[in-house]
């Protein structure tokens, strides 16, 4: 199967241009913020639990994100012109700078709660595996992120992108262009079905659950698929010298937290209980 993509990344509505990958973000938040939502009542807790952390979301996710990617794919653009940070058309959001903005981000607003950090990162993580699909198809929708070439018989071709790496492309010649892996793809099917293990588990055990069990293992099958998925992208960012992407470098040490938060999860961890801290918005 051969497919070109050259649909335009956004709909023009009269002079104003709207990226779907706008949309998208804000299908994100907002699913984010109902599953999110779903999960604290369930286990106790407030509305206003998830409604104070549905606006930490948005600016930590992007600060997070934008911040990374700007370090570990763009850094000499970043260094000479810091300010690059604030150029919202420009783009580019890195998952791993996002993940660990969140985890801060959830670390604060856990003390402040008089919360259990790991508690809240386990109702989380329903909102971090839908989140991630999704964005996925948006940068599928922008042409970015894209895969190595494959063998050239199956494949998709992104004249954009390669347009955006100086590569001359005639529109009445698509088929000169490389075929390449839909990667972006490849990983929103991969969290998507991450997805749905956690819905499973979540279904059998509920509020039985131990402390861990869900962020633990959304932090190991995301990260541990996103290495083997990245021998399907082309390498962008920092030169690490290796076969290894920097995506794969990054990846390593998040699966090895994930893994030993699930260790702790199985072997010593209390069970999932939420408590609503004392003098906190929504405190009872």
């Amino acid at each position: 199967m051969e497919l070109t993509w050259e649909i335009l990344p956004f709909i023009r509505l009269g002079g104003f241009e709207l990226r779907y990958y706008s949309l998208l973000f804000i299908v994100v938040f907002l699913s984010g913020w109902g599953l999110y939502r779903w999960q604290v009542v369930r286990g106790g807790g407030t509305e206003a639990d998830a409604n104070w952390m549905l606006g930490i979301g948005i600016v930590t996710t992007w600060f997070g994100g934008r911040l990374a990617h700007l370090v570990f794919y763009e850094p000499e653009t970043f260094f000479e012109n810091p300010w690059v940070f604030l150029d919202v058309q420009r783009g580019g959001l890195a998952s791993h700078g996002a993940w660990v903005a969140m985890a801060l981000a959830l670390a604060f607003y856990a003390k402040w709660r008089k919360q259990s950090f790991v508690e809240m990162c386990d109702r989380m993580a329903f909102t971090s595996a839908l989140g991630g699909g999704l964005i996925r198809i948006g940068n599928f929708f922008n042409s970015e992120i894209v895969g190595r070439a494959t063998d050239q018989t199956w494949g998709v071709r992104f004249p954009r992108y390669e347009q955006r790496m100086g590569v001359e492309v005639d529109p009445r010649h698509f088929e000169a262009l490389l075929l390449r892996h839909p990667a972006q793809l490849y990983e929103a099917v991969w969290l998507f079905l991450v997805f749905g293990l956690l819905m499973v588990v979540d279904r059998r055990l509920g509020e039985k659950r131990s402390r861990g069990l869900l962020c633990g293992l959304f932090i190991v099958l995301y990260f541990g698929g996103r290495f083997f998925l990245e021998f399907f992208k082309e390498f962008e960012g920092i030169e690490v010298g290796t076969v290894l992407t920097m995506g794969q470098w990054l990846s390593i040490p998040s699966a090895m937290v994930g893994s030993v938060v699930l260790v702790w999860s199985f072997r010593r961890a209390p069970p999932a209980n939420w408590i609503t801290g004392k003098g906190a918005p929504g405190a009872s």
